[in-house]
């Protein structure tokens, strides 16, 4: 090789490494200088059952299924108070009587007076029939001639007058005990039972204190607050919008504020054929909603606020996602493991809840997608590191 020839080839060797490290060195300047890529959190779609559900507008309420205020039809003044709050009653059982002297006299006088109408009556008729003998003698004493037609008559008209005057006075008999009956009404309008089964929640009186039932348009304390705490449902109103949805009988959930950490089953039991209008206030429909089985170890009370989730469809093995990485109108942005970017993906959704939504089209199983939707710089085209999977 002649000497040109070597400087020439030592020439091009100089010249390819400066431009290796040219190359280099804008590599460098590339890899250190670059944005760091983004920490997001991804999730991964898979398949599960979602719910399409339906919650309260506001909070429900702990109620039990049959709950009376109760107050006498009368009013007067409580003589005796036979139960104290907390106390379990049964069916008929006395709560309170008022004071009723003059009423229970009126009723022993009506049970005298029938008492001496009955004796009257037994005189009355007694002579009644002896008159009825006696004018059966007198028409055969007429017949062979031994008195006259108008003997037999005087016989006769007092026969019939002594039988008017005994049906006279068996018909004091009804009305003797009509009194009774009156009286004893009387009676049962001062006192106060239990219609049902259940505990003594409130007592609005003392011994000696005056008692009086509500009229009309004024509220008054009842005097006896009594619940039926063996049956217990959740009061709930549910917006308008979604009513048409709630049907007796769907399953449900109930969540408790008093009770953390916890949810039970149940079920609807009642829709309110009308919508609640308040001023001020979303029209609502009341629901009611039971439990499947009632906590057992928890101290169940009613007025405990309570939320309720009502399920009215399901759909099961379906792709899902987590409802929080849906975009508006439809997109998610799906990572790509091949290089890090984040790519924009439009898809078809179905049946969605607060926290799953199902994906008819548009995703595969196992597809990772990013939940760290808030984060600044997150979007189609951004380099992502993953920081867990959810």
């Amino acid at each position: 090789m002649t000497l040109s020839g070597q400087r020439g080839q030592n020439r091009l060797l100089k010249y390819l490494a400066y431009l290796a490290a040219l190359l280099l060195l804008a590599l460098a300047a590339w890899h250190f200088t670059r944005p760091e890529p983004l920490h997001v959190q991804l999730a991964v779609a898979e398949r599960g059952t979602v719910e399409a559900t339906v919650s309260n507008t506001r909070a429900g309420t702990v109620k039990a299924c049959r709950r009376a205020k109760l107050a006498p039809p009368a009013g007067g003044q409580i003589a005796q108070l036979r139960v104290k709050k907390g106390e379990r009653v049964k069916t008929g059982q006395i709560l309170l009587e008022l004071w009723n002297d003059d009423l229970q006299a009126q009723a022993r006088l009506s049970e005298q007076q029938l008492a001496t109408t009955a004796t009257r009556i037994g005189e009355i008729c007694t002579l009644a029939e002896q008159s009825g003998k006696a004018a059966a003698r007198a028409r055969q004493l007429r017949e062979r001639g031994f008195i006259s037609p108008e003997g037999l008559e005087r016989a006769e008209a007092d026969a019939q007058a002594r039988q008017a005057s005994c049906q006279a006075a068996r018909s004091e008999i009804a009305q003797g005990r009509s009194r009774i009956e009156v009286a004893q009404a009387g009676l049962r309008r001062l006192v106060l039972r239990a219609p049902f089964d259940g505990v003594v929640a409130d007592i609005s009186g003392e011994l000696g204190e005056y008692a009086t039932p509500s009229p009309p348009g004024i509220p008054t304390p009842p005097a006896i607050d009594l619940i039926d705490d063996s049956c217990i449902l959740i009061s709930a109103p549910i917006d308008e919008v979604d009513a048409a949805n709630i049907k007796a009988g769907q399953s449900g959930r109930i969540v408790l504020d008093a009770i953390k950490g916890k949810s039970f089953a149940g079920k609807v039991k009642r829709v309110a054929p009308y919508v609640l209008e308040l001023e001020k206030q979303a029209r609502t429909v009341e629901v009611e909603v039971e439990f499947v089985e009632p906590p057992t170890e928890e101290n169940l009370l009613v007025g405990y606020s309570a939320d309720v989730e009502i399920v009215h469809a399901s759909h099961a093995n379906v792709l899902r996602i987590p409802t929080q990485t849906l975009l508006e109108g439809n997109r998610v942005l799906l990572y790509r493991a091949s290089d890090g970017v984040l790519e924009e993906r439009a898809v078809t959704a179905g049946l969605t809840n607060w926290e799953y939504t199902e994906i008819a089209s548009g995703l595969n199983e196992g597809d990772q997608i990013v939940m760290s939707l808030d984060k600044a710089g997150v979007k189609a085209g951004a380099r992502v590191q993953p920081v867990g999977e959810k």
